[in-house]
């Protein structure tokens, strides 16, 4: 007979979906959080930074006592990686080609094993260099904020 039309009780869809729209937003930007710290150098192709050298980065791991070895112990590990990568890559396309003489077996087995490669090189080079007791994300970030700095804070594509 008599309906009630109080909002305060009715279900509204349309503020059900913004709320849950600005939740889901929420709980994966804290999830992602990090890529904050690169969106303005990475994700931005209007402002990169310019290249840096090798002996940039010798500079900056001995001007910064603090994130420099974490630096150091990175790009270490990065090359024990690549060449762990280079090791998996020939081993693994030479084993498949020696047992079946299949050139795309020995091709994917190629690419398979860089993988493997570089996953077990990066492992071993975490244990290694101990990388779990440094936060070398910061390191990097200090670095790319560092070069940003010293090149002056120019841009360029």
């Amino acid at each position: 007979m008599g309906e009630s039309t109080d909002s305060s009780s009715s279900f509204n869809p349309s503020k059900f979906v913004t709320g849950e729209v600005r939740r889901i937003k929420e709980y994966w930007g804290e999830r992602f959080a990090f890529l904050e710290n690169y969106t303005n150098i990475f994700f931005v192709p209007e402002k990169r930074l310019p290249k840096w050298s090798d002996s940039d980065v010798e500079e900056f791991i001995a001007s910064d006592p603090i994130h420099g070895p974490a630096l150091k112990s990175a790009r270490k590990a990065t090359e024990i990686a690549a060449t762990g990568s280079v090791i998996g890559a020939v081993s693994t396309a030479g084993l498949a080609w020696k047992y079946s003489k299949s050139p795309h077996g020995a091709a994917l087995a190629f690419g398979a094993g860089a993988i493997f490669g570089w996953t077990f090189g990066q492992e071993i080079a975490s244990h290694w260099l101990q990388l779990y007791r440094m936060d070398t994300m910061a390191a990097q970030i200090e670095f790319l904020d560092w070069w940003k700095n010293k090149s002056g804070g120019n841009r360029t594509l």
